[in-house]
């Protein structure tokens, strides 16, 4: 099996769920990090899911700053899950997810 590091983003996320990665086919994932950075002047809340399962909802991320979602845990996900991210406004939210592929 090879594993590979990879990284993922989105900027301007919205009130739309994003989908930010979706695991390829004959790949298993572990999601090591996902930071969402507030990039507006009022605060949002936002929602995080994987493979479905809500991660977070609606958390709080004041004006000008970035929520740490994970925290230093790991999430196992399978070929075809996705990471979603929605905002509670407009084209608010800048997202990155660290991940070590495994095919």
């Amino acid at each position: 099996m090879a594993n590979t590091y990879n990284r993922h983003t989105a900027s301007s996320v919205g009130v739309v769920a994003s989908t930010i990665y979706t695991v390829p086919a004959s790949t298993t994932t572990v999601l090591m990090g996902c930071h969402v950075a507030n990039v507006t002047d009022a605060s949002i809340n936002v929602t995080i899911k994987a493979a479905g399962i809500t991660v977070g909802k609606d958390i709080p991320i004041p004006s000008g700053s970035g929520l740490d979602v994970l925290n230093g845990s790991r999430i196992n996900l399978n070929a075809a899950d996705t990471v979603t991210v929605q905002s509670s406004a407009p084209t608010s939210a800048d997202v990155i997810v660290s991940m070590m592929e495994r095919t």
